[in-house]
């Protein structure tokens, strides 16, 4: 039995070699795919070998995570929680085994001093249970860490889910204000929602030192939340409390979680971090309600929705105006209904008071940078979705503006690390698993499109399943069915959806984007040329730049209809 499995790519062999040497020098037997011998069963060695060894490296570059080998070697692992991973070239990692620590060896030099090296050989002995006391307990010093699960919705009403998420995602931002405490991601943390999890296996997995579990109950206005904090290493509770509140009480009561925790952890908050964590953005909790329901309903970006989002969130600014975050809703809403319809406010009033009452709200920053873009400027997009993604690295709406400015721009790679990032952050987006699609398709990846269309794939059956008279999910199923061969399928969702919604210019641009890849451009102009004429000006921005249709630029009838959008919306770009 070898001490250490090595998973990879055959083409990264000269990469890989010296890795293993330097492994085996730290003293551990390493199994890798050159050890097979003539005439055996290649599949089921490597099985037997996987399944045996005591931890597992997987060799993630670009070549590696478009292997379904690869992939499976890595998840297997993961399950078991042994896996320890290495990146090359900033490989943009499968979006279900990002959430595990990786170790960057950009650069090494095969230098087994190197601290990222160091880093990996302590991991290992982490993981091998080789790790000396000594050394455990000085990285817990130097580092606490937690990890808060997605509290658990208990109320009578399952449609009060949204609450239960955004009193978790709150308590994750308040943690991440801690210096002292590093917090895994939101969008990391909630891959483990719905899911019957262990939490040392959760712990292990994200190299946690502490998981903070709870539930939420709300009836009227009455709120009763549970937490409780679990020690990652031996499962014992350090910490736990029920709490009976009046909802008016819901940010006091988020403060004191906050503050137990930290507590608990016999941690100590600066006087800036005990303030920022009582900073919000509103104190009105009608508000609050109203926004994080606006929340739950944009999650998606569907544009059918976009009035309901504008209408929940102009209420929580009635009742606050001073509230950056729904008004940056406000705007991001507006933007994308103006996106694909004949609305010609397209939020700019509310993104610039969003980010004029709150110049530090990521949000704020991405509606602002998402409506540069759909204008087609992108040099004043950049600073603006730079900004975004500076203030919360983790922001849906940020990785959704930087994806949309990298397509625009053709920086198809930088756009592919958005989406994966986006489609993490919003698990009801699928949309964004789509716009990889093309993105793989424009560098020539034929297995990163097929992984990006079974994930779309995936995605639009089980929104779908909840939501089945979607025409939009339909629509972004189609492209994912194409690109997997399934064409007959594909072509009754076409005419199911364009059945369920026919007025929807956003599936409408989608389908026809798709049907032009099958070569039927008939058929795909036919829609286009609807979706452009009654279609918003964002559906001309992007016939111009998107290389679904490149097959069609130099046909005579799309020319004539870019032309007609041009002269329709072009002299609204000059002004």
């Amino acid at each position: 039995m070898a001490d250490l499995f090595v998973s990879y790519a055959r083409a990264d062999r000269p990469r890989v070699a010296p890795l293993v040497a330097a492994l085996e020098a730290e003293g551990w037997s390493v199994w890798w795919d050159p050890q097979i011998a003539p005439g055996q069963e290649f599949d089921r060695l490597i099985g037997e070998e996987l399944g045996k060894a005591r931890a597992a490296i997987v060799v993630w570059t670009p070549t590696s995570v478009a292997s379904r080998w690869v992939r499976g070697e890595a998840r297997e692992a993961a399950d078991r929680g042994v896996l320890a991973p290495v990146r090359f070239e900033s490989a943009n990692l499968p979006l279900d085994l990002r959430a595990i620590h990786t170790t960057d060896l950009d650069g090494w030099g095969e230098d087994v001093a190197c601290a990222p090296f160091r880093d990996l050989v302590r991991a290992i002995k982490t993981l091998l249970g080789e790790a000396a006391p000594g050394a455990l307990a000085q990285t817990a010093a130097r580092k606490l860490s937690i990890c808060v699960l997605p509290f658990t919705n208990l109320s009578d009403d399952p449609q009060q889910e949204y609450f239960s998420d955004g009193i978790s995602e709150d308590i994750i931002t308040d943690l991440g204000k801690v210096s002292a405490l590093f917090v895994v991601a939101r969008n990391n943390a909630f891959t483990f929602k719905g899911k019957s999890i262990e939490v040392q296996q959760v712990a292990r997995q994200l190299g946690v030192s502490h998981v903070l579990e709870g539930s939420v109950r709300k009836a009227g206005n009455r709120v009763r939340i549970t937490a409780q904090l679990i020690d990652g290493a031996t499962g014992g509770q350090v910490w736990a409390e029920r709490f009976d509140r009046d909802l008016n009480d819901i940010f006091a009561l988020q403060d004191e979680i906050s503050e137990a925790i930290v507590a608990a952890l016999k941690l100590k908050l600066l006087p800036e971090e005990k303030q920022a964590i009582e900073r919000r953005g509103t104190d009105n909790a009608e508000a609050y309600n109203l926004y994080l329901m606006a929340r739950r309903f944009s999650a998606g970006a569907q544009v059918k929705r976009c009035d309901l989002v504008v209408r929940l969130c102009q209420g929580a600014v009635n009742l606050d105006p001073s509230y950056a975050r729904a008004w940056a809703q406000i705007a991001a809403a507006k933007a994308l209904k103006a996106s694909y319809s004949d609305s010609t406010d397209r939020g700019w009033v509310e993104a610039e008071r969003a980010v004029a009452l709150d110049p530090d709200l990521a949000e704020a920053h991405a509606a602002k940078g998402r409506l540069l873009v759909d204008e087609g400027r992108y040099e004043e997009a950049a600073p603006e979705v730079e900004t975004a993604l500076r203030l919360d690295p983790n922001a849906s709406d940020a990785h959704a503006a930087a994806g949309a400015l990298a397509v625009a721009t053709r920086r198809y790679k930088d756009a592919i690390g958005h989406f994966e990032a986006q489609a993490a952050a919003d698990e009801a987006h699928a949309g964004s698993a789509l716009m990889a699609i093309m993105c793989h398709q424009a560098l020539g990846d034929e297995a990163g499109t097929l992984a990006a269309a079974r994930e779309t794939l995936a995605r639009a059956e089980k929104l779908i399943a909840q939501d089945p008279d979607n025409g939009v999910l339909l629509g972004m199923g189609v492209s994912a069915l194409i690109c997997l061969g399934e064409t007959e399928r594909a072509k009754a969702w076409t005419e199911q959806a364009l059945l369920l919604d026919p007025d929807d210019q956003q599936m409408r641009y989608n389908l026809a984007c798709s049907i032009v890849k099958t070569g039927d451009f008939d058929y795909g102009l036919d829609l286009l040329e609807v979706s452009l004429r009654i279609g918003g000006r964002g559906n001309w921005l992007w016939a111009k730049v998107d290389i679904d249709l490149d097959q069609v630029r130099e046909l005579p009838r799309f020319q004539a209809m870019m032309a007609e959008a041009e002269a329709r919306f072009g002299g609204e770009a000059a002004a």
